[in-house]
């Protein structure tokens, strides 16, 4: 079986922050994870991408939002456009706008905190 995929849309190099916590949770839990911010750059060891259309996967298993819903309803058609199989909607990111439009371009979004999706908890990221 091969390595499961993310993107961590919202990726940063402050270890304080979620959109930090999740990259390390998902290397953690055996991702191949993709950061994604388009500030670009390396956030823990990874490169990163400044656009979801530069990741280098035909089709990705997860993406995992940490923008604010007005950021992510902008990426809503690019999201679609690369394919997943789960979209993470963590808390902050999620907007019954967003929902609505994922759904709308045929994506289910989970609206919960993708750590806690791999059976982790953001406090033992601290």
């Amino acid at each position: 079986m091969s390595q499961k995929t993310v993107a961590i849309i919202g990726a940063s190099s402050d270890r304080t922050k979620f959109g930090n916590k999740s990259v390390r949770a998902h290397v953690a839990q055996g991702y191949q994870v993709f950061p994604v911010n388009p500030k670009g750059g390396e956030i823990e060891g990874l490169q990163v991408y400044q656009n979801l259309s530069d990741v280098p996967a035909e089709k990705l298993d997860r993406v995992s939002l940490y923008v604010p819903p007005t950021v992510g309803l902008s990426l809503i058609e690019e999201i679609a456009a690369k394919g997943c199989d789960e979209l993470w909607l963590n808390p902050g990111s999620e907007s019954d706008a967003l929902v609505e439009k994922a759904r709308a371009a045929g994506l289910e979004p989970i609206v919960a905190c993708s750590i806690v999706g791999v059976g982790m908890s953001p406090h033992d990221l601290d």
